[in-house]
């Protein structure tokens, strides 16, 4: 607990440096998450005179995009979320979350505001950059934009893994963990950015690529970060899509957060934004330190 206080503590020192203002937005919410990949938390409220069923916030992502709209600038924000049916040994469903958002950056130059910000923290090692497309040629000699859904499962198969997938994005992802990950575990920092355009979330598409980037510390996934969507017509669409998927997998889903979609009618300024778990920052650092 000393060390993440102390963690903190210089955390909110380096954005005070840059003027990126501390915010809070609320917890419990009107609309649950979209992500395919994540759920919400349901919480009955006033059950005995009108009941109504609300949800915890697996971010605070859409709440801090409302702010940006209204114009706050630079934001950022240290706050505990909450996740269901997360299981493992990093998942939990519940964990503190660093979120910040940079007006006018690329993913670049928030992987190099990030970078600064860790050596704050006492990180000097190198900083390593790989494409999404770079890592699996390096490490396992495929050529992951350019081969299609039915080769990709080939390939699975030739590894024993499972290649029984509907969405070539969740084979990507799980070709990702068992050939890249390990991998990465001998580079102590090291980003992987522009993903295939299937993991696209809400990140910037061109081509075939997402402007979105993961940060690693010794292979374990700590930070998650996009060139951000600006107007409400895109981010609608990918909430729809996300539905659909999410009815397919007989997942629950609801209306969307129209209040959020209503306050991005005039785009959001250009701009970066990126989640880090605390926790494990705070374990990968005492851990790289000690190496």
């Amino acid at each position: 607990m000393q060390k993440r206080a102390k963690i903190l503590t210089k955390i909110r020192a380096y954005f005070d440096a840059q003027n990126v203002l501390e915010v809070q937005t609320p917890t419990l919410l009107t609309a649950p998450t979209t992500d395919v990949y994540i759920d919400s938390i349901s919480v009955l409220t006033n059950p005995d005179i009108n009941p109504k069923t609300q949800y915890l916030h697996t971010s605070p992502e859409l709440e801090m995009k409302k702010l940006l709209a209204q114009g706050y600038g630079d934001i950022y924000q240290i706050c505990q979320v909450y996740r269901d049916n997360e299981f493992g040994e990093r998942n939990f469903n519940e964990f503190t979350l660093l979120e910040y958002y940079r007006l006018g950056f690329d993913i670049h130059q928030l992987m190099d505001d990030i970078a600064h910000l860790l050596a704050k923290l006492g990180v000097k090692d190198k900083i390593n950059k790989l494409s999404y497309q770079q890592a699996f040629e390096q490490f396992a000699d495929i050529d992951i934009l350019n081969t299609d859904f039915n080769d990709l499962k080939i390939i699975a198969r030739k590894y024993a893994l499972n290649a029984e997938f509907d969405w070539i994005e969740d084979l990507q992802m799980m070709l990702f963990v068992h050939l890249i990950e390990p991998e990465l575990k001998k580079l102590p920092v090291c980003f992987i950015y522009d993903y295939p355009s299937a993991q696209s979330a809400l990140a910037k598409v061109e081509g075939q690529i997402a402007h979105r980037f993961e940060l690693y510390l010794s292979g374990v996934e700590i930070a998650n970060g996009y060139d951000e969507l600006q107007d409400a017509q895109a981010y609608q669409q990918i909430f729809n899509q996300e539905n659909d998927k999410r009815k397919q997998l007989k997942k629950p889903f609801s209306e969307l957060d129209l209040d959020f979609l209503e306050q991005l009618k005039e785009p959001l300024a250009q701009c970066s934004g990126v989640a880090i778990g605390v926790e494990r920052l705070t374990a990968q650092i005492s851990s790289i330190r000690l190496k």
